[in-house]
């Protein structure tokens, strides 16, 4: 049994079972995939697929758990090259960072500048997604760690961690009657049509929640994944438009207009996750500092498995 054919059985799976689509994400030939799986096969004496002719279509039952122990070999090998790359040298390397567009536009940009003025040389990817995208590529390990607000809470292969709590203003056009309001109430904003971010985006769940709870249904009129884009259609008189507070800045923003909201709903928190089972390197917890200060290398070791800490 060699790591490879491990490796490719993964990959398949991946994959939805397309040979040609696991070799290609491995940079190798499919004949050498299909080749590699059989001699597989027939040293375990069982077969790991079901077949119709030469496709593949999913995993037997013993397939599905060489597919766990699989991938739990092929974590520990890719945590010991993290170990070791630590060891040799913890200033290089890539860090994959998967957001949504509301924490790369309005919050990450601090601590990203505080991490490269600590880490030059390391070369930061970022993949910006919906919460549940982002999550998925954390949890097979496409990537080192997520923010968002959603869906990274629901996961359970990540180690989630609290980085800061975020509440909602209500944007609306210059001269709009709302702003007469001393203390603006969920009703007075229903009378209105709404734009705002769409289901399970930046905090939309809480929002939501607030209305239920007032026996309230609101006419949306239109969402969008991400603030700019609700501003845009504020201003041209859709509707009254409900942001992250954080979105909104009083001078770049002009004409438009923002009353704090955080009476009204529920705040939300932003999470930081990463698979629980994953080494990080010492840059890592740098990063989360940079962007969480309360999180610090005791307080992430304290919630990680023994074998995931970076030695100090």
């Amino acid at each position: 049994m060699q790591l490879r054919q491990l490796l490719y059985v993964q990959e398949i799976a991946r994959h939805n079972f397309s040979v040609s689509a696991a070799a290609k994400a491995i940079n190798t030939s499919q004949p050498g995939v299909s080749n590699q799986v059989q001699l597989l096969e027939e040293e375990l004496g069982l077969k790991i697929f079901e077949r119709h002719g030469k496709r593949l279509l999913n995993l037997t039952p013993f397939g599905q758990s060489v597919l766990a122990l699989a991938n739990r070999v092929l974590l520990d090998v890719d945590n010991i090259h993290k170990l070791a790359e630590d060891s040799r040298d913890d200033q290089s390397g890539t860090l994959s960072i998967g957001t949504t567009h509301t924490q790369a536009r309005y919050a990450l940009a601090p601590a990203i500048k505080a991490f490269t003025q600590l880490y030059p040389n390391i070369h930061l990817r970022m993949v910006q997604g919906t919460p549940t995208e982002i999550t998925t590529m954390a949890e097979v390990g496409e990537l080192d760690i997520v923010i968002a607000t959603e869906a990274i809470a629901k996961s359970k292969q990540l180690s989630v961690l609290p980085c800061y709590n975020w509440n909602r203003s209500i944007i609306v056009p210059p001269n709009h009657p709302l702003l007469s309001e001393k203390n603006i109430t969920l009703e007075q904003v229903a009378q209105y049509p709404l734009v705002t971010y769409m289901q399970n985006i930046t905090g939309r769940a809480m929002q939501d929640r607030a209305f239920k709870e007032k026996n309230l249904t609101p006419d949306i009129v239109f969402t969008a994944t991400d603030a700019d884009v609700i501003k845009t259609y504020v201003e041209m008189g859709l509707g009254v438009g409900i942001i992250a507070s954080m979105a909104f800045n009083p001078i770049k923003d002009l004409p438009l207009q923002a009353i704090d909201a955080s009476h009204l709903f529920h705040p939300s928190t932003t999470l930081l996750g990463y698979r629980a089972d994953s080494y990080l390197r010492a840059y890592s917890y740098a990063f989360i500092e940079c962007f969480a200060p309360h999180l610090t290398r005791k307080v992430i070791d304290s919630k990680q498995p023994n074998y995931a800490k970076t030695p100090r």
